[in-house]
């Protein structure tokens, strides 16, 4: 991974006004990938939606981890199952398209 596509933790809690604890603590949770160079942490540039969501539910509406968790999780399932309901709209227009 290049350093030009990684974003500097302790930069993105500053902006949030968060400790770097709640980096790690993502990362416990599995909820974000972190990167160390040189001991410094880093985010993946692709992540920095999710994380920028996360910190929102933890900093603005008060959710702890373990709330966040579910909540991820929960979201995640609900994007798979739409994915799911567009593919199988998608084979229903095909079939009625034949008939």
């Amino acid at each position: 991974m290049q350093k030009e596509e990684l974003i500097p933790a302790q930069e993105f809690c500053n902006s949030h006004k968060l400790e770097v604890s709640f980096i790690y603590s993502l990362q416990q949770y599995g909820l974000l990938e972190i990167t160390t160079i040189e001991e410094a942490i880093y985010l993946p540039a692709s992540q920095l939606l999710q994380a920028e969501k996360i910190a929102s539910l933890y900093a603005e509406l008060g959710i702890n981890m373990e709330g966040i968790d579910a909540i991820t999780h929960l979201l995640q399932r609900v994007e798979s199952m739409q994915d799911e309901i567009t593919a199988l709209k998608n084979k229903l227009s095909l079939y009625e398209g034949n008939v």
